[in-house]
């Protein structure tokens, strides 16, 4: 149900979820997000959490790795993120609701902290660490807009030039 629930709001935004939307969405009866999401915050949160931990994971595994493969895939990443626009832009659909809602936002911390994590793998800048972890927001965030999303090139030279050269305190 929680693809289901990604789908339509794709499609259709936050508004446009509802036990039943998502139910017929799914091909289960209307019933089936009712019986087990006793309501609509809890789908949202439900599909939320999903996102930001499947993103988080993603991140902690690059940020596990050492030496000049992660940066390349780390940019391979996002550039294969931004071939999937509808589930990118239920994710920031479900990330922006975090921003109207504090109980919602530990999903969200735990995905920032993650990047903040990558981050500190290439720099000990914290300033850097900062602008890393808002840099990856706003480039799948513009590449939601764009008609020809970024390169995992393009993503790895602004990967490399936020993060400057080596492990030093930047220029």
């Amino acid at each position: 149900m929680i693809e289901a629930t990604l789908r339509v709001v794709a499609r259709d935004g936050l508004s446009g979820v509802s036990h039943r939307t998502v139910a017929r969405e799914a091909g289960l009866p209307a019933t089936a997000a009712a019986y087990h999401f006793k309501g609509i915050d809890d789908l949202l949160t439900a599909a939320l959490t999903r996102c930001m931990d499947e993103d988080t994971e993603r991140m902690r595994v690059l940020a596990a790795e050492t030496g000049e493969d992660a940066l390349p895939k780390f940019a391979a990443l996002l550039a294969w993120v931004v071939t999937e626009p509808g589930h990118l832009l239920a994710e920031y659909e479900l990330y922006l609701l975090a921003a109207r809602e504090p109980k919602l936002r530990a999903p969200t911390d735990r995905w920032m902290a993650a990047l903040a994590d990558f981050a500190r793998q290439h720099t000990d800048d914290p300033v850097r660490v900062e602008m890393l972890v808002g840099l990856v927001d706003g480039l799948l965030l513009q590449a939601l807009l764009r008609d020809e999303p970024p390169t995992a090139a393009r993503f790895e030279a602004v990967l490399r030039t936020a993060l400057g050269s080596g492990r030093g305190r930047g220029p």
